[in-house]
């Protein structure tokens, strides 16, 4: 039986073995599987245009704005992974900061915005995957991208339960495609801007960066802020697998930190160069071009990439599967470690005794994520569509969560070196704060009635689905709390489950 055992704030915690395959990732892998999992090509795609619409020509420096909060972060992930590399990440920290309800609704968090996350990856998998056939017209057979979604979230989940070296495999060919893919849209976008072949492109503007200019409407800077604040998500994974990789206490920190400065000079380069290309209008392939919005590099690929325009859809769809594979991989983790530390039935603590992958937990949230799409598909599209715009509160509920503990589980420390002041108290702290206001802001938008797609009872679909799901967390905390198999958990606080670190062989 593992222990674990209780040391003063800011002290290094003994974390439980659990059977994980460890030290198979180095930092490669690691800022590899960070970078894959926010999607970068179809974050891209699908939220440059919103953000031109709000910003127009300042929305390089709203891709910067967003990405703050979002670095402090990464910094308390950082400090507390050095702390307690335990692949439950924001549950075993905020149960550690602030006691056992704190970390299962914290783990409730990470597992809820991966489950909801899937089905919006699945759904954009399927109909990227029939835009690659014939005439594309596939993609518009609900019925057919329902299936061929599911088929992906069972495949991933396949992948991802076999091993995680099979899973790094797949995923660095991934990677490896839509980043070919981008890399020769790009220079396909450098050579026309360089040789005047851009019709009804714009010049560089170092006013793009301008915060006088962009804090003229403070709205529209808040409101492009947040949504340029969810496409930085994803680099967490890394950390999820920390107790898989090489020096499990430092080199996942530094993996999510790297990934995350990689990811804003993506972003703010693919931003700059198509700006040039297509400028921020209205018309033809303007970025600020509504029937655009959905999908940039969709309305650009023909024009930049003549008959080599699928290309742009395959690097799409890379990005949508790997994104897939990443995505299951924290949630699998977080409850194989809630089921360690007692806070889930003991089968989700248990590791599978070949592969060395939470078996039984993989299996769960790939299946929680199908049963979740195919409920929503055909239950209502437009409420799916709101629950996925509800993700930005579970995101910024757990982020901000993990910022808190931070400060608060290192505060003994903080006077010990300006480096602690900073990286363990006042940015983690300051990050913590600016996601708490934009999960405010976000729900005060959410409850407008004309925000998304549906309304229930005079309020957005999107908020009520938000609380709805967030509640229901609650709900499961409260039963888990009675249960027999769970109760002690909550009674005891620090108690691991007799299961930790036994090894199963499920099917």
């Amino acid at each position: 039986m593992s222990t674990e055992t209780s040391t003063p704030a800011g002290g290094p915690g003994t974390v439980p073995s659990k059977g994980l395959h460890a030290g198979i990732l180095d930092l490669g892998d690691s800022v590899m599987l960070g970078l894959a999992s926010t999607a970068p090509v179809y974050s891209l795609a699908a939220t440059l245009g919103l953000i031109v619409a709000v910003n127009g020509n300042y929305t390089p420096l709203i891709l910067l704005l967003g990405f703050i909060p979002v670095l402090f972060i990464a910094y308390a992930f950082r400090e507390l992974n050095s702390a307690m590399p335990d692949c439950g990440t924001t549950f075993t920290w905020a149960r550690r900061a602030f006691g056992p309800w704190a970390g299962w609704l914290g783990g409730w968090g990470v597992a809820l915005a991966g489950i909801v996350v899937l089905a919006n990856l699945a759904q954009v998998a399927g109909q990227y995957l029939w835009l690659l056939i014939g005439d594309g017209s596939l993609a518009g057979n609900k019925w057919l991208v329902t299936a061929t979604g599911v088929v992906f979230i069972a495949f991933m989940t396949y992948v991802n339960h076999r091993g995680i070296r099979l899973g790094e495999h797949v995923q660095r060919t991934l990677t490896y495609i839509q980043y070919i893919s981008l890399g020769i849209f790009a220079v396909a976008v450098i050579g026309a801007i360089a040789t005047g072949g851009a019709a009804g492109g714009q010049a560089f503007a170092f006013e793009w960066f301008n915060p006088a200019g962009a804090f003229a409407d403070p709205g529209a800077v808040v409101h492009g802020v947040l949504l340029a604040l969810f496409i930085y998500w994803g680099w967490d994974t890394c950390l999820a697998l920390n107790e898989e990789t090489e020096n499990p206490a430092k080199t996942p920190g530094r993996g999510a930190v790297i990934s995350a400065f990689v990811l804003v000079a993506i972003y703010v380069s693919v931003a700059l160069l198509v700006m040039m290309y297509a400028n921020v209008g209205s018309e033809g392939i303007g970025l600020g071009n509504e029937a655009n919005q959905d999908d940039v590099f969709l309305a650009m690929k023909d024009v930049v990439l003549g008959p080599w325009g699928w290309l742009i859809v395959v690097a799409v769809l890379a990005s949508v599967l790997s994104s897939t594979q990443t995505t299951i991989l924290p949630t699998a983790r977080g409850t194989l470690s809630m089921g360690v530390h007692g806070a889930l039935p003991a089968r989700f603590g248990k590791v599978h005794e070949r592969y060395q992958t939470p078996g039984f937990s993989t299996q769960v949230m790939g299946a929680a994520a199908v049963a979740y799409y195919v409920a929503m598909s055909f239950l209502s599209e437009n409420l799916l569509s709101d629950s996925i715009s509800a993700i930005s509160l579970f995101i910024a509920f757990y982020y901000a969560l993990t910022g808190y503990a931070c400060a608060w589980y290192f505060r003994g420390t903080l006077r010990e070196s300006a480096r602690n002041l900073w990286f363990r108290g006042i940015l983690p702290l300051l990050g913590a704060v600016l996601l708490t206001a934009a999960f405010f802001i976000s729900a005060v938008q959410m409850w407008d009635p004309g925000y998304g797609d549906t309304q229930i009872l005079g309020i957005g679909g999107a908020f009520v689905s938000g609380v709805v799901l967030l509640a229901l967390g609650v709900v499961l905390a409260v039963v888990c709390r009675f249960a027999p198999a769970t109760r002690g958990y909550f009674t005891q606080g620090r108690a691991v489950h007799p299961a930790a670190g036994q090894s199963a062989s499920t099917p």
